[in-house]
């Protein structure tokens, strides 16, 4: 018989190297054990994409600064073999990536880290000049736009008071003269115009919502009024004045967010993650890519971390199901089905998967009945079942969308070849072994399921498989030991019962 001595020695290194990483996270990097304990910091990225034509390239894009509410804590770039700088200029803060000669798709990286700090305040820049940049208007637009002036003053009392009321009239779809305008400019345009037609300093103002999770989203352009004192920020498409707590100024130039020279097809996104961190570490923090130590998906791209947000809680649910399963000696369809289930889960909400689950297995197995008396091949009849399951995943979802069931819209998160794969196996189950198994296996697997899906959403685990990629190896390790088990299985006593008695 081999020594186990081996076995016991790779469980004893994988908890103590998991155990050592996320202390190391902890202690090195400030991240808390629990969620909500400390501050929190935002990794804000920016993703920049264009087609270089072959020649030199420059690519300016306005960079945030400490502002009101926000600490830049951290900034970086990965762009190879391009230059970098960060500037600042007349017109405020820069970063400047540079290339002697490019060619073909072309895509760089800029990412910040924002402390969200109470303190926190902006050095407030008056206008250059006495007055801002005289324009004009032509034609039926200059009489729109002196009728829009006229009726915003008789209800306003100053420059803020005149927006605010400016700002109604452009989102009330039944004025004539603001449609007018909005026929040759944005809203924004158009508001921002009428300011400076009226003498008025203003300037657009690009922001970014900050959302846990978000992917690429675009900059959206506001409108910042000068009271003669401090910059007053608008929504112009609901009028809200101030800067919300989640609300981020990126761009402050009033010049431009993205300038490329040498490319073309140019475009940016955003994506944005939260981490809860002390306010302490997050002023020295760095997260370095090239550090052994620092085993982080931090290091990747935003939009991969979100990604991977929900990839590193799936080993929870493996734990779950091989502790179920050699344990309690559950039994389900299939070894992992269970855990693909439950993603699905925590996207359509339980109950929503829970229907959708029941009724697209149940209409699944009635149709697979009826192919089984088809006597086709297995690949044949597999592909069958795939077509037949898509075609109920969309003909729910349009009769969810028909009734007014917008949760039900959700359903198109099930994976379709897992779904496909357990219509099969029970339809195979039930003509070998009755209705009854099926039940039980079905049951089963729909109650793993639920138990992972509870355990996905815990913010506690959340935040652990997230932030300690450690905690990985630890259930590597009790994977292991559970499968190492050769004793009975909790359901199995009751079934030996009579025996101990005897």
């Amino acid at each position: 018989m081999p020594s186990r001595v081996p076995f016991y020695f790779l469980i004893s290194l994988l908890i103590v190297a998991g155990l050592t990483l996320s202390w190391l996270r902890h202690d090195s990097y400030g991240v808390p054990w629990t969620p909500g304990e400390r501050s929190q910091v935002w990794d804000v990225e920016a993703r920049i994409q264009f087609d270089a034509v072959n020649k030199p390239v420059k690519v300016s894009m306005a960079a945030p600064q400490t502002q009101t509410g926000f600490t830049i804590v951290d900034e970086s770039a990965s762009s190879p073999g391009y230059g970098i700088a960060y500037l600042t200029t007349e017109h405020g803060r820069r970063a400047e990536w540079t290339i002697r000669q490019a060619d073909g798709p072309q895509t760089l990286y800029y990412k910040t880290q924002i402390l969200v700090d109470p303190q926190a305040s902006a050095t407030v820049e008056p206008p250059k000049t006495e007055k801002p940049e005289a324009v004009t208007f032509e034609g039926p637009h200059e009489a729109a736009a002196i009728s829009l002036l006229e009726q915003a003053r008789q209800r306003s009392s100053n420059d803020i008071t005149l927006t605010r009321e400016l700002i109604k009239q452009f989102n009330d779809k039944d004025n004539q003269n603001a449609s007018l305008l909005l026929n040759d400019l944005t809203k924004v345009q158009a508001i921002s115009k009428l300011l400076s037609f009226e003498s008025i300093h203003n300037k657009v103002v690009g922001t970014l919502w900050l959302e846990d999770g978000r992917r690429r989203q675009s900059v959206q352009h506001m409108i910042e009024v000068w009271n003669g004192e401090h910059w007053k920020l608008f929504n112009p498409e609901t009028g809200e004045q101030g800067q919300p707590s989640n609300l981020l100024l990126w761009d402050e130039t009033n010049v431009s967010l993205l300038d490329v020279v040498g490319g073309k097809n140019s475009q940016i996104h955003f994506s944005m993650i939260a981490q809860e961190i002390s306010p302490a570490a997050a002023t020295d923090k760095k997260v370095e890519a090239d550090n052994l130590l620092n085993f982080s998906i931090h290091s990747l791209p935003l939009e991969e971390q979100s990604m991977f947000k929900t990839i590193m809680l799936i080993p929870i649910g493996a734990l779950i199901v091989v502790f179920l399963r050699i344990i309690i000696g559950l039994k389900t369809s299939g070894t992992f089905m269970p855990v693909l289930i439950a993603v699905a889960f925590v996207q359509t909400q339980l109950v929503t998967g829970i229907v959708g689950f029941l009724l697209i297995v149940g209409t699944g197995l009635i149709i697979r009945s009826y192919l089984s008396k088809l006597n086709l091949l297995l690949v044949a009849r597999i592909s069958a079942v795939i077509i037949t399951v898509i075609m109920i995943i969309s003909l729910f979802t349009i009769v969810a969308f028909k009734i007014g069931l917008t949760a039900g819209l959700s359903i198109t998160f099930f994976p379709m070849i897992i779904l496909s794969w357990t219509v099969e196996r029970m339809s195979i189950l039930w003509e070998e072994e009755g209705w009854k198994e099926v039940a039980t296996q079905g049951g089963g697997s729909l109650l793993t399921a639920v138990i992972i899906y509870i355990a996905m959403t815990n913010p506690f685990v959340q935040h652990l498989t997230f932030n300690f990629i450690g905690i990985q190896l630890i259930i590597l390790a009790l994977i292991l030991m559970l499968g190492n088990y050769t004793g009975y299985r909790l359901s199995e006593l009751r079934r030996f019962k009579p025996l101990a008695e005897d």
